[in-house]
């Protein structure tokens, strides 16, 4: 199953982006399903693809009904409200979402979910979702916990305890993880949507530098409500602002696909589908783990972030973690087996402010954690313990 995944700064059509990538690859004859938060108010959208609207409040009564039982009976002095009373907090939209996108990953009956994921920040705060669910479940619930729980479990069937009932949630929060492909760009296109305006080209930067934190990238780029020209010096003036919002985009991103703003907002499926405004076909890019590369008897990690600028990269190693912060946004990138038995000597941003700008993180191997007479004798320098910033 594909996640074709498509947002935009608010007001700029990415919903209208979304529905009609839905209407055409529903018409090209795939099984497409529509996933969004707000209820489409296109005429006839339900009747030509799958529309699932996710509501954040019903999902969470959903998921605390499942587990009120269980967790009541695991600790008996904790009176737990009913699903009805339960008070949303922040990030149960995204959690909400996520679980939509598993169900219908598991379930197999969609080729694409075309996901109008609403304005970027919150299209960013979905995606880095999965891993920094995964980094609390790796504190919550340590190997070293899941093994005591297991031989307690063993030992007293009769007495369940509270680690029990934890480590069940977090048992069942890591196998939907499993479904949702959000880090995988052979899986999980990004399309973004701009307005002609001044900030696009920003906008286009700090988003791809925010993804490229989190593992994706942008699959394209759609400059949306274009304004035909016309006479008088008002519209002018503003042929010349969309003119050179569109050239700055098309330096960046080297193609745009341009959608003109309708005299009359579409109404009905057929009006979405004439707007011809459906992000491009493009095959999905080989993904290729990041893996170290040998250089000089040390190892060097390449990170992509796509426009990053010295001084605003920030890198720090905790445990068996390689933690990045860039563009408001930051991963703990697990580490291999190779480069847990090494320092973090320095890292370097390459190609800064470019497409190609990449983190290169240099690591050395540290003779504690490694056979004799494997190393070369230069290797054995030690890391700053501290964060650095490239």
């Amino acid at each position: 199953m594909q996640i074709l995944l498509v947002t935009g700064p608010g007001g700029a059509g990415s919903s209208t982006v979304a529905a009609a990538t839905a209407l055409r690859l529903a018409a090209g004859g795939g099984r497409v399903v529509l996933l969004t938060t707000d209820p489409p108010r296109t005429t006839g959208l339900g009747e030509a693809v799958e529309v699932d609207v996710v509501a954040a409040g019903p999902a969470l009564e959903q998921l605390w009904g499942r587990h009120a039982e269980q967790l009541g009976g695991a600790l008996p002095l904790l009176t737990v409200p009913p699903a009805s009373s339960v008070v949303p907090v922040p990030g149960v939209r995204e959690f909400a979402l996520l679980t939509a996108l598993a169900g219908h990953a598991a379930a197999g009956r969609a080729d694409a979910v075309v996901l109008d994921a609403g304005p970027t920040p919150a299209a960013a705060a979905l995606l880095a979702l999965p891993s920094a669910l995964r980094w609390w479940l790796g504190q919550a619930a340590p190997t070293r916990l899941r093994v005591l729980a297991a031989l307690r479990a063993a030992a007293t069937p009769e007495q369940p305890g509270g680690t029990a009932a934890l480590l069940a949630g977090v048992a069942g929060v890591e196998e939907l993880l499993t479904h949702v492909p959000l880090a995988d760009p052979e899986r999980t296109a990004v399309h973004l949507v701009l307005r002609p305006e001044p900030g696009a080209a920003g906008e286009l930067r700090a988003t791809a530098t925010a993804l490229g934190v989190l593992g994706q990238r942008v699959a394209s780029v759609t400059v949306a409500r274009l304004l035909p020209h016309g006479p008088g010096e008002w519209w002018a003036q503003r042929a010349t602002v969309q003119a050179e919002a569109l050239r700055a985009v098309d330096e960046l991103v080297g193609e745009v696909r341009e959608v003109a703003e309708s005299a009359v907002p579409p109404v009905t499926a057929a009006d979405v589908a004439a707007l011809d405004a459906a992000v491009p076909d493009a095959p999905a890019p080989q993904a290729t783990p990041p893996a170290p590369r040998r250089v000089d008897g040390d190892w060097v990690l390449d990170l992509p972030l796509p426009f990053a600028r010295r001084g605003e990269v920030e890198l720090t190693r905790w445990d068996d973690d390689l933690v990045v912060t860039a563009a408001g946004m930051r991963r703990s990138v697990p580490l291999d087996a190779l480069l847990r038995r090494c320092t973090v000597t320095g890292g370097a941003l390459a190609a800064p402010g470019t497409a190609s700008a990449t983190l290169e993180v240099r690591f050395t191997p540290d003779p504690a954690q490694w056979p004799t007479g494997l190393l070369r004798p230069e290797a054995g320098a030690t890391a700053d313990p501290e964060g650095s910033r490239a």
